[in-house]
């Protein structure tokens, strides 16, 4: 069987490991940081503990898949997965909170007509309607198949146009989506911040960014137990169980060629790794190549992420994720409140996790940045000023530091001209493959996923696979 390397641990070029070691082949990774998990990293300070990549699962099959291929222990054995209900709180701007259920359609209807008035809910579930239709036409290309070597059709916009007298009128960004179809501020609110979410920018993203809100409100949002981190190392742990061998503090300088193909890899300090076959999880951006790199998705957007030990137990009707939309030069923030207590010393203290997209060009201010998230999260934690112990704040320049690039990567969107597809799973360089949320079909953890699972494909069945079943 074939030799592989694989450079870096993230969660996308774990899975393609772990899938390509039960196809029979000697699979190593060579990765430059001290751990493995990539952008699903973990703080820990004082008995606290905080995600410092993505807080929550969508679309747990790929890992149900990925662990049902790859052994006998399915993935509720490895770690704990829990519904998040409701999905999220949101508070807007003037004040109106909704509580929105996970996964019904109907229940986000009635909230958001009890909240916003008799129609808003209608509307909502209208845009929804057509958000699926986007979500069909793109899903299986999009998602489940290797990108096309000629991904022009992916540049056409797949959200049908609303008809406006005898004439369809286009809705080419998600903002237009907002402001001419939900006809209400927060609820257009609540759309762009799905995609800020994503580290896009509603009044650039294609209307097709639809499918972004219609894929959490249908499938779901999921907790893993202990954090993201443990799904991080449960992945490592399948790995290792295939015999798949990783080095650590491992940087890769340059991928080999020979004969016109990848064949190996150059590590820092001149030694080398022989391989028949070489897949990259890095940025596509730092790959460690001499020539052009494929094309990639680029969002010119990060994370500013403020990790809050506070003092006091969380009250008892307290939500797992709060969304409070933006207010008087506020950021839109994130607040992560997980009720487990893997994450605090004891049940007289909480870990809350606060995130804000920003633009990696020019990067605010950090302490003052993190200040105006502190306080937009007062709005969801009672008397938040007041609890807090300390604060550790990560910045796109820390992301950079432990993932090799600042931005981070959103899922593969259609439309836009193409702009935001990411690399081909395929690299122009033969034996040279591309896994994680710089390749098809993109970022956040469900896409790394698929990543993996498409580069395994790909390597194992050659020219005859044709995608995952």
């Amino acid at each position: 069987m074939a030799r592989i390397v694989v450079i870096g641990a993230g969660l996308g070029a774990m899975a393609a490991a772990a899938r390509l070691a039960v196809a029979g082949h000697t699979v190593t990774v060579y990765e430059r940081t001290s751990t493995y998990g990539g952008a699903v990293g973990r703080f820990e300070r004082d008995g606290f503990a905080f995600d410092t990549g993505p807080g929550l699962l969508h679309l747990p099959a790929v890992y149900r898949d990925l662990f049902v291929k790859t052994g006998k222990e399915p993935l509720e054995e490895c770690v704990a997965l829990t519904q998040v209900d409701p999905a999220a709180r949101h508070v807007f701007a003037d004040g109106v909170r909704v509580d929105l259920p996970n996964a019904s359609r109907a229940g986000t209807v009635a909230a958001l007509d009890a909240a916003l008035g008799a129609g808003a809910g209608e509307r909502w579930g209208e845009f929804l309607t057509r958000a699926r239709e986007a979500w069909d036409r793109t899903r299986r290309p999009l998602l489940e198949e290797p990108q096309p070597a000629d991904p022009a059709p992916l540049a056409r916009e797949p959200y049908p146009a609303l008809k406006a007298g005898l004439l369809r009128r286009p809705t080419t960004t998600l903002a237009q989506v907002g402001a001419r179809e939900l006809r209400d501020e927060r609820l257009a609110a609540l759309l762009d911040a799905y995609a800020w979410s994503y580290g896009f920018d509603p009044a650039t993203a294609p209307a097709s960014a639809a499918v972004l809100p219609y894929m959490e409100q249908t499938f779901g949002s999921w907790y893993v137990g202990g954090g993201l981190r443990a799904l991080a190392d449960a992945v490592y742990e399948r790995c290792r169980k295939r015999r798949v061998e990783f080095v650590f503090d491992a940087p890769v300088e340059d991928v080999l060629e020979k004969d016109g193909r990848a064949a190996g890899v150059l590590l820092a300090g001149g030694a080398t790794a022989e391989a028949d076959h070489v897949v990259s999880g890095a940025p596509v951006p730092a790959l460690p190549l001499g020539r052009d790199v494929p094309r990639h998705q680029a969002t010119g957007t990060g994370r500013v992420t403020v990790c809050l030990a506070l003092r006091g137990a969380r009250e008892a009707d307290a939500v797992h994720r709060t969304v409070v939309h933006a207010e008087g030069g506020r950021p839109t923030a994130t607040v992560l409140r997980p009720d487990d207590p893997a994450l605090r010393p004891d049940g007289d203290h909480e870990s809350v996790t606060v995130t804000a997209t920003v633009r990696t060009s020019p990067e605010p201010d950090a302490e003052s940045f993190a200040d105006r998230m502190v306080e937009a999260a007062g709005r969801a934690v009672p008397g938040l000023a007041e609890r807090v112990l300390w604060r550790h704040v990560r910045t796109p320049e820390d992301v950079r530091r432990d993932t090799g690039a600042a931005e981070v990567p959103g899922p593969a969107l259609a439309g836009a001209g193409g702009l935001l597809l990411p690399a081909a799973n395929r690299s122009p360089l033969p034996g040279l493959y591309l896994a994680g949320g710089w390749s098809h079909p993109g970022g956040g953890l469900a896409h790394a996923g698929m990543s993996g699972a498409l580069v395994a494909g790909l390597i194992v069945e050659g020219a005859d696979f044709r995608g995952s079943r």
